[in-house]
């Protein structure tokens, strides 16, 4: 199970897909529950990856230092937007199984997202943490609107050589800012999508994993199976909120749907289940969504079928020896990443 633990509900930015800090009333920026609960929850599960999260985590250093202090977990991951690294000291760093990074792709596109400086600062954190002997999963983790160029800003972050993979979000469920979602899909993204496939495709047959994570996760999923939905929410994840309420998504903090109990019941076996049902239940992709975000999980089919017809090229990359399947093999543990964008 991937346990979401939330710091705070505070951040130190305010990015314009998300605006910034968690309300307070909703998400305390403070710890308010007694760490011997968390210990209980987490280490009655052998296979327990902590994800610390926000809010901005890093503005509550010492709450991630005496957690990973007290308590036992296989694998400890971190979701920051970098501005905060130094306050860290790099022996906990170097106790992390993953690290993401909230970087956009190239520094205008960054820094009019998340506000000035921030790429230059997330550089730095990036290698800072390879300089101070960091050797986990480093994860460039976008957020995708109209402004943005899939195939140009993936392509930058590959390209700089910091990141072992690179995942994004479309800003579809945080902010209202799109002006012209279907043109931009038909224009930009799609196209854009099948040239960053394209390029990953002939990584491929080179002998070359790009660490592209959508397209290695809807791979796995498309072979394997997997969770539903495919972020995990609620089935294979859970979220500790800073007051010790226990919600299906680490951003659902007002959905009363997404709440299963409290760090003060008695453990996993206790705490409401959720899942999916409605139309979605019989959708031959089976997507996470809601009725209604019919243009969302058109884009998503796409995405899916995109990758799909790869399929026999990968098989035959493999066939040949040029890659192995344990090289594609991503995500081997849930790291956070979504999968779906």
């Amino acid at each position: 199970m991937l346990y979401f633990v939330l710091t705070t509900g505070e951040c130190n930015l305010q990015c314009r897909y998300c605006g910034g800090s968690f309300p307070e009333n909703e998400v305390p920026h403070t710890i308010k529950y007694d760490l011997t609960f968390l210990k209980r929850l987490i280490e009655s599960d052998h296979e327990a990856t902590v994800a610390f999260y926000g809010g901005e985590p890093l503005l509550n250093c010492s709450f991630i230092e005496t957690v990973m202090d007290r308590i036992k977990a296989k694998r400890f991951v971190i979701q920051t937007n970098g501005i905060l690294t130094e306050k860290l000291d790099k022996k906990y760093w170097n106790r992390m199984n993953a690290v993401l990074l909230s970087i956009d792709g190239a520094k205008k596109i960054t820094d009019y997202n998340r506000g000035k400086g921030t790429y230059d600062a997330v550089i730095h954190a990036a290698a800072l943490l390879k300089e101070n002997g960091f050797s986990g999963d480093l994860i460039a983790r976008m957020a995708v609107s109209e402004q943005g160029d899939i195939l140009r800003d993936v392509s930058h972050l590959i390209d700089i050589n910091l990141f072992d993979h690179i995942h994004w979000q479309l800003d579809v469920g945080w902010s209202d800012r799109w002006n012209d979602f279907d043109g931009w899909c038909e224009k930009n993204y799609m196209p854009g999508l099948l040239g960053l496939l394209e390029r990953w495709s002939v990584g491929l047959e080179a002998g070359k994993v790009l660490g592209i994570v959508p397209f290695l996760g809807i791979l796995k999923r498309l072979r394997e199976g997997g969770p539903t939905p495919p972020c995990g929410s609620g089935s294979e994840s859970l979220s500790i909120m800073p007051d010790g309420t226990i919600r299906a998504c680490p951003i659902s903090f007002d959905a009363s749907w997404a709440s299963l109990g409290s760090l003060e019941e008695l453990g996993r076996a206790q705490l409401r289940k959720v899942g999916i049902f409605g139309e979605c239940i019989g959708c031959s992709y089976f997507l996470w969504g809601l009725t209604g975000f019919k243009k969302v999980c058109d884009i998503t089919k796409f995405t899916i079928g995109a990758v799909s017809s790869k399929i026999s090229k990968v098989n035959q990359s493999v066939s040949k020896g040029t890659i192995r399947w344990e090289d594609i093999d991503y995500p081997k543990y849930n790291n956070s990443t979504e999968i779906i964008p």
